[in-house]
């Protein structure tokens, strides 16, 4: 193999880095092999780099078909997308899931039963539409409100463990029923005394008491349908067990619960502590990840955790945040065991920080 420097301004998309690209870093910044795209253009722009090692190759030696490929990959990454178009038609779709859902569970309270093929035909639309934009996870809890916040909960459980099953590698009719059991996981709330559930002030412990009961009755209201698994079933009665015992309705641990429930948990928390509540203002989504993975380790499924945060906090480069101190920036590097704590380039001054060091700041949201 032969190398050769190559300016910046004129490197090729599709070129192969000869060499890891370190610059005052602890790791690469790109690392050898890595086929350049434009994203890569622009990290190694706002680290000044000017030259990069690339690989020669006798172009005369490549097959018609490798060819082919390096032309798809160029075309790959020149396309734009249309993000917020994206984005409105996902808002839309989901304010039709979250009615639908709401006229659900007010017929639940008079006591009508669930219909699983509806419901299930109400989330997975979204799923598959989330996972072609993934910023469309950091953006959830923009999307729910306090008003119907059963229905929005629901529904956003609904997509989040799709998406967390779809990257733990499930066959796809697991998936359907993971995200559908995530959708069905708190209909049990509508059994609940509606005093206790729409409460504006702190639950006592008898009202918590009630609330628990939520889980018993989901599972009694989709008892006898045949279009959802046993263990999908289990797994909406154990979704808020916890690996160390602390959870309920049993306290289970560790095997003893469903993975699929644990699946379940990891989106249900997410969500509820990324959404506005009555007694509690919403966290940033980058925030309670870290919450998740750290202060939490030994509650959730890791794999489940992982899984979360490749769909969440994986953020692209250029991708433009706004963090906790106010200050707004755009990522410039990620790091691969840190995702959540890039690089960032200030917008008023160029400054780069690197939030993996500096522990004290966290991306608040991503700007649109």
């Amino acid at each position: 193999m032969h190398q050769t420097l190559e300016n910046l301004e004129r490197l090729r998309l599709g070129s192969v880095l000869a060499e890891d690209i370190l610059v005052n870093t602890k790791n690469p910044i790109i690392r050898k092999d890595t086929k350049i795209t434009r994203e890569h253009i622009q990290v190694l722009r706002a680290f000044n780099v000017n030259k990069v090692p690339i690989v020669i190759e006798n172009v005369f030696s490549r097959t018609e078909e490798e060819i082919s490929k390096l032309n798809e990959d160029q075309v790959e990454t020149i396309q734009d997308k249309d993000e917020p178009a994206t984005q409105t038609n996902f808002e839309n779709l989901y304010n039709q899931a979250v009615t639908s859902f709401y006229k659900e569970f007010s017929a639940w309270e008079t006591g009508m039963k669930v219909d699983v093929a509806k419901l299930r035909n109400i989330i997975m639309p979204l799923v598959e539409k989330a996972m072609t934009d993934k910023k469309i996870f950091s953006h959830l809890n923009n999307f729910s409100s306090l008003d119907n916040y059963i229905a929005h909960h629901s529904v956003a459980v609904g997509i989040i463990s799709g998406a967390i099953a779809k990257k733990m590698r499930h066959p796809s009719g697991m998936i359907k029923q993971i995200a559908t059991a995530g959708l069905l996981a708190d209909i049990g709330m509508s059994k609940v005394d509606a005093k206790i559930r729409e409460k504006k002030s702190y639950l006592t412990e008898a009202d918590f008491s009630e609330i628990k009961k939520h889980t018993i009755y989901s599972l009694q209201m989709i008892q006898d349908s045949p279009l959802l698994k046993s263990e999908l079933k289990l797994a909406i009665f154990q979704h808020h067990e916890r690996l160390d015992g602390s959870g309920y309705p049993k306290g289970e641990k560790l095997d003893s619960i469903s993975v699929y429930s644990q699946i379940i948990a990891v989106a249900d928390v997410y969500h509820a502590m990324t959404s506005e509540r009555i007694y509690r203002t919403k966290s940033s989504p980058f925030k309670v990840l870290e919450m998740i993975r750290e202060e939490e380790f030994g509650k959730y499924n890791i794999e489940a955790v992982l899984a979360l945060i490749s769909l969440v906090g994986d953020l692209p480069i250029s991708t433009r945040v706004h963090l906790s101190d106010g200050r707004t920036g755009e990522v410039v590097f990620s790091h691969r065991d840190s995702p959540m704590r890039p690089m960032i380039r200030l917008t008023e001054t160029g400054q780069i920080i690197d939030l993996a060091a500096k522990r004290s700041l966290y991306i608040e949201s991503i700007l649109v």
